[in-house]
């Protein structure tokens, strides 16, 4: 059956039938453009093999065509008066299940082995803006069998997933992501595709897994602690940045020793490494 949503009056309908009210603490803001939908479908490269994850649903719009192009959907969702509404714009389809629960609590793990038998599953969302790094993070650092995540994020924030160190975009989240997935930014989307439309601009990135991480490091939960220290003051040089962060217990001497090792200028900012030099640098301080 093809999609019924995707459309500003279809979605007005729906909400007007079971008199929805956007709740602001979700951030929910629903797509109303079917060529966007289908730009995130070809995005995630779906096929009739996929079983898909999809965090959000809202009332079913994307997940209709997620539908159409997979073997099975899960759809979790964590707004109960979301629930009548997507028995009702899902009803129609029998591979799709719809689980109503914080993704975050959520046993994703058990979930996939459940319904995927532990094969890699593939993740496709329009994240609420104020939750999107925790939901990522969280899928990545949870070692959930995972493919690739699709997902709609704030322009802002894609730009900063892919960003390159030296530039103004690079950061701890550009660090964490590309350790664990190569981003690639599959479509900008304007606000007026959305209802209500959000203030700022939006865009869908592909997250595709690494089967191994890009970078060898002993301790990559220490790595990570000297990546965010290094970024928490991220004007200041590494030396005092580091030096400055009580959690890491780390002197100035040590860290400038352990710049030296690394072949790393002693005046150097966080901003200018990459993951191959955290790594080194964390191994030499941590060894």
């Amino acid at each position: 059956m093809a999609p019924t949503l995707g459309n500003p009056k279809s979605t007005i309908e729906i909400l007007n039938k079971y008199h929805f009210v956007f709740q602001k603490k979700y951030g929910q803001n629903f797509l109303i453009d079917g060529r966007v939908l289908e730009k995130i479908i070809r995005a995630a490269d779906i096929t009739k093999e996929d079983f898909v994850l999809e965090i959000g649903p809202g009332i079913g719009t994307m997940t209709q065509y997620l539908a159409e192009a997979a073997r099975e959907v899960a759809a979790v969702e964590i707004d109960k008066n979301l629930i009548p509404i997507l028995e009702d714009t899902l009803g129609g389809y029998e591979n799709v299940t719809i689980i109503h629960e914080d993704v975050l609590r959520l046993d994703i793990a058990g979930l996939v082995r459940q319904k995927n038998e532990g094969r890699p599953v593939k993740v496709v969302a329009n994240l609420p803006y104020y939750i999107t790094t925790p939901i990522i993070m969280g899928l990545f650092e949870g070692n959930v069998p995972m493919e690739s995540m699709t997902v709609m994020v704030q322009k802002e924030v894609a730009m900063r997933m892919q960003a390159e160190p030296g530039t103004k975009e690079y950061g701890a989240l550009s660090l964490a992501v590309q350790y664990f997935a190569k981003p690639y930014l599959a479509a900008n989307v304007p606000p007026n595709c959305f209802m209500p439309r959000p203030k700022v601009g939006s865009a869908v990135i592909r997250l595709t897994r690494h089967t191994e991480p890009p970078v060898k490091v002993n301790d990559e939960k220490k790595m990570f602690a000297i990546i965010r220290a290094a970024f928490n003051q991220r004007r200041k040089t590494l030396v005092n940045a580091l030096s400055n962060a009580k959690e890491l217990g780390l002197t100035k001497e040590q860290v400038q020793d352990a710049l030296r090792k690394t072949g790393l200028r002693i005046d150097i900012r966080g901003e200018a490494l990459g993951l191959n030099e955290f790594a080194a640098l964390s191994d030499c301080l941590y060894r």
